[in-house]
């Protein structure tokens, strides 16, 4: 249906009692794209701008401002995450905690413990103790073609060097290619991928493909582009245990440790346990500055089940973690997540669903206690830090430095909420930018606006308005 005269009418009376005047050129994107762009004041809650089709968005990575709030609130930032060794008669366990920080370089350091005391043989098992987590180790609603790529890689109580593996494919003659993976990474990939020019790429409609079975085996088949260059990759691990418990072996052969019983996964079956040596992660200050500015999706979800685990004194789960982040903030704050559909801390998922509303108080909450909180200084800056740095809308000299703000992408969506600086870098506005079901035919701006692309157009026009 198409609006008469009045209606733009309303709309102008609408947009004209708020201090961001000027319209944005909606009209630009995909005719069946939803947006919303709201711009609040911090101080009195008054809202400046609002234009918007609707009040529900997927929120891709801005979900990360819910679990960065509410881990927080209620871990505090000192808050660690502690991987031990411990030891019953001739058994030893590896208590894990689901440290996504935590690396093979740390695992052979907590185990030379062992060589340290002169234990040369164990004559015992060795268990590795998952039990801090149960339940998926991936969210509903991932998406099923990117589960072999680290941005999607597993949340699991044993995470090791972030569950990711990286790799180099080359090209060479007569069409053929060669893969390199690090030999101390025990995963095996089959590469049926073949090098091809351009045109013939585009003739046979052929991409590079990747498929991942449970068992840590991958296969690339499919096409790509002859190369100068080798093309990096990286492989998410599939399976956390058997990964871990492989790397566990690989440490003890290079300790010179000889292992007679087997390596166990799970819960112990005993109590009675001495500590032996201990690793910590970085405080949570650190890790939640990691998570927002370079949108760390296995930071955000193990945290997620931790705050699970700790609010409810049971295993986390990405279940009990989004409900933990829920109430968490709830008490704190009063803000109510009723009507929100939330099913991982990451927001990679593409069932979540958030009101504008519902983010734009939690904006304010957060500039409000900043004193205290700390959370505004670890997000990216525009054009200068984290995800933000070469954002072409945020390279504009009027916006750049002045933005302090999370983004979020999925297929489609383009998000971005965050805060207006001042030159003391103390938060004034909030603002909130979703844009969703935006799919445009040029394929150059399918991945990220382009600085002529509408979008790109519509963020500039956003973003200086913002600073008026």
């Amino acid at each position: 249906m198409r609006c008469l005269p009045l209606c733009g009418l309303i709309f102008s009376l609408f947009i004209s009692q708020y201090v961001v005047a000027q319209p944005l050129n909606t009209d630009q994107l995909t005719p069946h794209a939803r947006y919303a762009f709201q711009v609040q004041n911090i101080t009195s809650g008054e809202t400046l701008f609002a234009q918007r089709n609707g009040d529900y968005f997927p929120p891709a990575s801005t979900q990360k401002i819910f679990t960065a709030l509410a881990a927080r609130l209620e871990l505090g930032e000192h808050f660690v995450f502690t991987t031990q060794l411990l030891k019953h008669q001739q058994d030893y366990v590896i208590r894990f905690s689901g440290d996504p920080t935590l690396n093979t370089i740390d695992l052979k350091q907590l185990l030379s413990h062992l060589k340290q005391s002169g234990i040369r043989t164990i004559r015992g098992d060795i268990w590795l103790d998952n039990s801090i987590f149960t339940g998926f180790e991936k969210a509903v609603g991932w998406p099923w073609d990117s589960l072999g790529v680290c941005y999607s890689a597993p949340s699991s109580a044993i995470n090791l060097d972030h569950n990711c593996i990286p790799a180099a494919l080359y090209t060479e003659k007569n069409g053929k290619t060669r893969l390199h993976i690090p030999p101390q990474y025990p995963i095996h990939v089959f590469n049926n991928a073949v090098a091809v020019s351009a045109d013939e790429q585009q003739q046979q409609h052929c991409d590079l493909d990747l498929t991942a079975t449970a068992t840590n085996q991958y296969q690339l088949s499919g096409c790509l582009v002859t190369r100068t260059s080798p093309m990096p990759l990286k492989f998410a691990v599939q399976d956390t245990s058997r990964y871990t418990k492989r790397i566990v072996y690989k440490l003890l052969n290079q300790l010179g440790i000889e292992l007679k019983g087997t390596i166990h996964i799970g819960k112990a079956p005993f109590k009675k346990r001495q500590i032996l040596a201990e690793h910590q992660s970085a405080p949570l200050s650190e890790l939640l500055s990691i998570m927002l500015k370079r949108s760390d999706n296995l930071i955000a979800d193990t945290l997620t089940k931790t705050l699970g685990h700790r609010l409810f004194t049971q295993p986390g789960s990405y279940r009990n973690g989004v409900q933990a982040i829920q109430t968490i903030i709830n008490q704190h704050t009063g803000i109510s997540f009723a009507d929100e559909q939330m099913v991982d801390g990451s927001g990679l998922s593409r069932d979540n669903r958030v009101n504008i509303a519902t983010m734009q108080a939690v904006l304010r909450y957060i500039a409000l206690h900043d004193a205290s909180l700390h959370l505004i200084e670890k997000l990216p800056v525009a054009g200068v830090s984290g995800t933000l740095k070469y954002r072409r809308s945020m390279l504009v000299p009027s916006v750049k430095g002045k933005l302090a703000a999370k983004s979020g992408s999925l297929y489609g969506t383009y998000n971005m909420v965050g805060f207006v600086l001042n030159k003391q870098g103390k938060p004034t506005r909030s603002f909130v930018q979703y844009v969703t079901d935006y799919f445009p035919t040029d394929e150059n701006d399918k991945e990220e606006p382009l600085k002529d692309s509408p979008l790109n157009q519509i963020e500039e026009q956003y973003y200086q308005q913002l600073l008026k």
